[in-house]
């Protein structure tokens, strides 16, 4: 039974739980008041009662004490007796009106015994029999004479039984409109929390795998400082999750343009690798003498996926930086290395004219040379692949503001607005015309791109018609620590 209760409890809803727990701690309140409050008017209506005796009993004992008896005005329903103590021993007086002593008077005679041996006025409650509750009270006289009056108490039961049914109905009442408008009041204040499960339950029912973001909010501002915090809080989670959804989304959409442009960049080199190994096979057997040049173009193509393939390697260990780094830091001269990159660059780049201003002083810098080498390297080629013959190319190596900057600045024809943002996303290339002989696989920025950041450097691009500029920033605190 007490289970099925606190199961059927729990299964409330939260207002109405709050009201019945406030309609529970007001029953509480009201009874402690209306038990206080019958206290309290049961012990005023004794003394008044006690008072009003002792009040009768001084007027009756000036009668008793000139006439020898009781005589004068009497209360309905009270009784009266009146002892001799003389000897010790209370004698009952015969009463002037045989009904001012009730049937049974054993217990004024107790109380009478009372008062001669205890010398003072003696007070008690007794049940007469046949007659109910009474007030029975003591007094002397005189010297051996004792009055005993005694006075009813059922006005005092009745008022008190009063007063309690009319605390009864007055707090049921209360009771029974404290829960009804608090569960309304209570429904209200608690709107707001309403609305946030609805808002939970229409993010459960949105597919999260369709949109990156969350096309619902709650916007209702009542409920108090206290709502509106957790208002505040339950908004910013969505917000949270809707850059959450934002990223994933987009991951996935790189993920799948970079799965669909590796395979179509791979399947190229692979068919070649195919088609000259069948010719060098049909070579071998009707004409040796093009056996060689078929194998030295097998060897072109595999050189070549082979690039692709470490290109790509090198991306995914960037991307997994904080697993496993890739980079093997140590001192290095980046004047040196600039130096270096132009000198191959001459060499493989004969008609493109390079310029270098590196300064005098060396910049040494904890870094990777390999790796730093290899995007100079990209850069340079890339002024030279997408520029005409003749273009004229610089490099410089300066300090300014506790970094280290190497800039690329070519003359060609600059690179569009709209393909600039874009330049260093994997596989992007701005002429989608251009050869993949002369053009690459569009790795080269991607792959410079994330080794500088990997190095905790950035790299950007300015362009417009007649100048571009790839600008490479490193700290000199030590980059990649």
């Amino acid at each position: 039974m007490i289970a099925r209760f606190r199961q059927s409890y729990r299964d409330m809803r939260l207002g109405t739980r709050l009201a019945l727990g406030l309609g529970a701690l007001a029953l509480v309140v009201f009874a402690v008041v209306g038990n206080t409050l019958t206290m309290y008017m049961r012990d005023y209506l004794s003394a008044q009662l006690n008072e009003q005796l002792k009040i009768a009993q001084i007027a009756q004992s000036k009668s008793i004490a000139d006439d020898g008896t009781l005589a004068g005005k009497k209360y309905y329903r009270w009784y009266y007796a009146v002892y001799d103590t003389s000897d010790g021993t209370p004698v009952l007086r015969k009463p002037e009106d045989p009904g001012d002593l009730p049937d049974d008077i054993d217990d004024f005679t107790l109380v009478a015994k009372a008062l001669t041996i205890e010398g003072t006025e003696v007070t008690r409650t007794e049940h007469l029999e046949g007659h109910g509750q009474y007030r029975l009270r003591a007094c002397e006289v005189e010297p051996g004479v004792v009055l005993v009056s005694a006075a009813p108490m059922d006005v005092i039961d009745d008022t008190v039984g009063r007063l309690i049914t009319v605390q009864v109905v007055t707090f049921a009442l209360a009771l029974m409109a404290l829960v009804v408008f608090g569960r309304a009041m209570l429904r209200r204040g608690l709107k707001p929390l309403s609305d946030m499960a609805h808002t939970a339950r229409g993010i459960t029912s949105h597919d999260l795998t369709d949109s990156a973001r969350l096309p619902v909010r709650h916007d209702n501002r009542d409920g108090g400082h206290e709502v509106e915090e957790l208002r505040t809080a339950f908004n910013t989670m969505l917000e949270h999750i809707d850059d959450a959804l934002a990223v994933r989304t987009e991951a996935e959409q790189r993920l799948r343009r970079f799965v669909a442009d590796a395979s179509h960049e791979l399947r190229t080199p692979l068919m070649s690798v195919r088609g000259y190994a069948d010719l060098f096979q049909y070579a071998a057997a009707h004409s040796p003498e093009e056996r060689d040049k078929h194998l030295a173009r097998l060897r072109a193509e595999a050189a070549r996926m082979g690039v692709l393939l470490d290109d790509l390697l090198m991306l995914a260990r960037l991307d997994a930086a904080d697993v496993e780094t890739p980079l093997r830091l140590e001192e290095a001269d980046l004047v040196e290395l600039a130096r270096q990159a132009a000198d191959g660059f001459r060499a493989g780049h004969p008609d493109h004219q390079l310029t270098v201003a590196t300064g005098a002083a060396p910049v040494r810098l904890r870094l990777d040379p390999l790796r730093l080498r290899q995007v100079l390297d990209n850069l340079l080629t890339n002024a030279a692949v997408h520029t005409p013959s003749g273009t004229k190319v610089s490099l410089e190596v300066a300090v300014a503001s506790g970094t280290a900057e190497v800039r690329i600045t070519d003359s060609g024809p600059g690179i569009p607005a709209d393909d600039q943002e874009r330049v260093f996303d994997r596989f992007y290339r701005v002429d989608k015309a251009r050869s993949r002989d002369r053009g690459g696989s569009g790795l080269g920025l991607a792959v410079a791109h994330s080794l500088v950041r990997a190095h905790g450097g950035t790299i950007t691009l300015t362009s417009e018609p007649g100048t571009t500029t790839f600008t490479v920033r490193l700290p000199l605190a030590g980059a990649g620590a």
